[in-house]
């Protein structure tokens, strides 16, 4: 029973893999908005306004597609409109009503539609790299300091295995349920990281236990 159970738990965790290599493959990653490249606009409305009613009115003219609304400027009396895509008429559309709201006199040929480059997903793991590589090394290291009565190798071996095992899992999930890479990706990704250590740890420590038992 315990046999098949396992055989269960591998069956499935192989098919999210394939799975979401075939959805990285066909559709990559769904990432933020922030690391795509993008279309933004300015506007400076010269006096208070609700982002809220700004976004309503984005909202009504460039329907499903992601945006993100900004307050600029000291006084927080201009906005900023960046989505996937911005046309002309989109755009003269969304200054026609912000004029129609607030009652100002916005010409469409004073705002540009400008580009923008995304940022690439590597800069966003850039910073951790070091730090990262550094302690994993420091752990790898401890473990098979720690649980040499194992065998160091089989310590190393295993250890590496599962937490490359458990973040390909990560990945395919995210690439399958279309959950947004960005900022918030980097501590989910330590989490289960840490989480998968933990695990070896525990892991190890009962096999220490037992093995002083038989020794015992």
């Amino acid at each position: 029973m315990k046999n098949l159970k396992n055989k269960i738990i591998i069956g499935i965790a192989i098919l999210i893999f394939v799975v979401g290599i075939i959805v990285v493959a066909v559709k990559g990653f769904n990432v933020d908005l922030e690391y795509q490249d993008t279309k933004k606009i300015e506007a400076n409305i010269g006096k208070s306004f609700e982002k809220e009613d700004i976004e309503n009115i984005v909202k009504e003219v460039l329907g499903k597609e992601r945006f993100i609304i900004q307050k600029v400027e000291i006084y927080e009396d201009s906005v900023s409109i960046t989505a996937k895509e911005i046309t002309d008429e989109q755009r003269d559309n969304i200054v026609s009503k912000i004029n129609e709201k607030y009652d100002t006199d916005l010409k469409t040929e004073d705002i540009t539609i400008i580009t923008v480059p995304r940022v690439h997903l590597s800069d966003l793991i850039k910073k951790y790299r070091t730090p990262f590589i550094i302690a994993t090394v420091c752990i790898l290291v401890y473990l098979m300091v720690r649980y040499y009565k194992l065998n160091s190798l089989k310590v190393l071996l295993r250890t590496i295995i599962v937490v490359a095992i458990l973040q390909a899992e990560l990945f395919s999930i995210i690439a399958i349920t279309r959950i947004l890479v960005g900022k918030l990706t980097v501590p989910v990704v330590l989490t289960v990281y840490m989480l998968s250590l933990v695990g070896c740890t525990t892991y190890f420590e009962k096999k220490l236990a037992e093995k002083k038992k038989e020794e015992n």
